[in-house]
Parts: C-alpha cells; structure tokens; sequence
C-alpha cells in the first residue's frame, strides 16, 4: 500500500522565516525527519488541506505552505480520493 502513496515532508522554510515551513513531495522517500503519505491525487490533497491534516501529520505549528505537492499532484493528472488524509510517518 505504502508505493501507492506519495510520501511529502518539510524541506525548508520559506524565506528564512522559520514560520512559514515548506512542505514538498518525496516521492523516492529518501528526505530526512518527518513525513506523511497522502493517495497522489487532487482530491486527496484537497481534502488533506481542507482538514489542515499536513500541519498534525508533520507535527509543525501553522499553516504549512504545501504549494509544491500541489503542483506535483496536479502534474501528475490524477483526481478522485478514497475519502483519506496524510497519515504520519516516523523515520
């Protein structure tokens, strides 16, 4: 099930404000820390936004910019969602 989903963790902060963290996508599961799994499709990732469930699954305060998954996801032309949000992922 696990390489069904895309894997996103924090890659940075934006623009040297540590309260603005950046979240991409990971699809070959090798970035450091934290990460969480969400199905790589629009609605999923809406869904996940909707629900601020990147900010819980990533354990960061605020609201974490996830523009870059978006895009990625949106690349990818996939939409649809089994009714799913990020799920946590130690490393």
């Amino acid at each position: 099930m696990a390489a069904e989903l895309l894997r996103v963790a924090v890659i940075g902060t934006l623009g040297g404000d540590a309260d603005v963290i950046v979240v991409g996508p990971d699809p070959a599961r090798r970035l450091p820390g934290r990460g969480a799994s969400l199905h790589p499709d629009l609605g999923c990732y809406t869904l996940a936004e909707k629900r601020r469930a990147f900010g819980r699954a990533l354990r960061v305060a605020g609201v974490p910019d996830t523009g870059a998954v978006r895009e990625y996801v949106m690349a990818l032309g996939t939409t649809g969602c089994a009714g799913t949000s990020p799920h946590s992922e130690e490393k």
